[in-house]
């Protein structure tokens, strides 16, 4: 069985194709791969597919998206057919829902779950690499301007807790810090960042980049000043968000840096000490 879910591994990657960053099937390609041999009785597979696909809440344009392309007839000459463009999680839903008498969709059924499931992992490790880079951008911006503001009046923590509040105010249209935790009951004693979507940590570094540099560039030196100068920009940046339809205060939280972190450092050791083996 191992050497026929190889076959078909290799028949299924060889009509794969690419465009950018998007990969699809034809669905008349991968017709023959399955064992089927007429359009009419796979294109049935394919319409059950779709159904499937729309009853878990997803687009089926995301997934299926019908074509029309030439093929020979013979003597030089072509005809218009119809065929369908599928994704991987699409080529899957044809599997579980093609003839289960055909040894070919059994096998197609068993490589593209876990095709599909790994292609998920990626897709989650690709996002929480992205959310792991913002939030250590954003710790790096906080702790530079918490220099630049305590050489120009801001020196006390509660003076500087009340700056960043104030910040997340502009940023969040009103809403403060301890508000912003209940209504994402996230612990009181957390950071609200380690919670945040990539966009916002981007939004936050942006605001507090600009007001780093015009405290520099205009030397404002006082607790009015630099306050002014983090709301002007923090409800700068938001306004940017709104225009393109984000409400920052309307993001839903995200699993906890730190639990990512923890992860993270677990995994390394499990391939750190792989490695220690394997080289003795």
């Amino acid at each position: 069985m191992n050497n026929q879910i190889a076959e078909l591994q290799k028949n299924v990657e060889a009509i794969r194709k690419t465009a950018g960053d998007l990969e699809y099937w034809s669905a008349r390609d991968l017709m023959t791969c399955l064992g089927y041999s007429t359009w009419e009785s796979f294109k049935t597979a394919v319409n059950r597919a779709q159904e499937a696909c729309q009853n878990t809440g997803q687009d089926t344009m995301d997934h299926f998206r019908d074509v029309t392309k030439m093929v020979e007839i013979g003597s030089g000459t072509q005809r218009a057919v119809e065929d369908v463009l599928l994704t991987r999680y699409a080529c899957y839903l044809v599997a579980q829902n093609g003839d289960p008498r055909k040894p070919q969709i059994a096998f197609a059924q068993n490589y593209f779950a876990i095709q599909t499931r790994r292609q998920e992992i990626w897709e989650q490790r690709t996002m929480e690499n992205k959310r792991l880079e913002e939030r250590g951008k954003l710790r790096d911006t906080e702790q530079k301007i918490e220099r630049t503001v305590y050489q120009r009046g801001i020196t006390q923590s509660i003076d500087f807790a009340t700056f960043k509040n104030k910040h997340i105010e502009a940023l969040y249209g009103g809403i403060n810090t301890p508000d912003l935790k209940r209504m994402r009951r996230i612990p009181k004693a957390r950071t609200l960042a380690d919670f945040d979507t990539d966009v916002e940590l981007k939004a936050k570094s942006f605001a507090l980049g600009m007001t780093d540099h015009n405290i520099r560039a205009q030397n404002l030196v006082g607790k009015d000043r630099l306050q002014s100068e983090v709301v002007a920009n923090s409800a700068a940046t938001r306004e940017a968000l709104l225009a393109r339809g984000i409400i920052p205060e309307k993001l839903k939280p995200e699993e906890d840096i730190k639990k990512i972190e923890r992860r993270r450092a677990k995994e390394q050791k499990v391939i750190d000490a792989g490695l220690k083996k394997l080289l003795g």
